[in-house]
């Protein structure tokens, strides 16, 4: 039977970018061979099949919209543009702040990669450092960029 929206169903999955590269996947196999950042200090149990109901907004449009019409043990590979994704990348998600400012607020000294948590609830990255500022990346990571996915359905409910 096709899958509709309202199925719950599950999902293998390897996300690469365009050029090839994985950035997120649900197999250990290929996240130990493609050496993801935890993949060495994991287990296959850490990289559990993907489940959710379709069309209800629980995972990106483009990714989602995807499965309709796919059946039970279908593989496929679907590009997801960032407008059906993450967003493109918005240049006024980026914020500048002065060193002493940005320290009093997140209690650490700024260096570039440091993953913040602002008080507002979003999450951003610090992506540049000078002695008279510190800019923070508060666009999701993935923004901006077109995703390929390779898919299997592993369960239909």
């Amino acid at each position: 039977m096709p899958i509709e929206p309202g199925d719950t169903v599950t999902i293998e999955y390897v996300g690469r970018f365009e050029d090839g590269s994985i950035f997120d996947t649900s197999r250990y196999e290929v996240a130990l061979e493609h050496g993801l950042d935890d993949a060495q200090d994991a287990g296959p149990g850490d990289y559990p099949a993907l489940s959710f109901t379709v069309g209800a907004g629980d995972i990106i449009e483009g990714l989602d919209n995807s499965l309709v019409g796919m059946r039970d043990g279908e593989e496929a590979t679907v590009e997801v543009t960032p407008e059906r994704a993450y967003g493109e990348h918005d240049p006024d998600r980026v914020r500048e702040y002065d060193p002493d400012t940005f320290e009093g607020m997140v209690g650490q000294e700024p260096a570039v990669g440091l993953h913040v948590h602002a008080q507002n609830g979003l999450h951003g990255d610090v992506t540049a450092v000078t002695e008279d500022s510190v800019e923070v990346d508060f666009n999701h990571e993935l923004a901006g960029k077109t995703l390929v996915f390779e898919i299997e359905v592993v369960d239909v409910r």
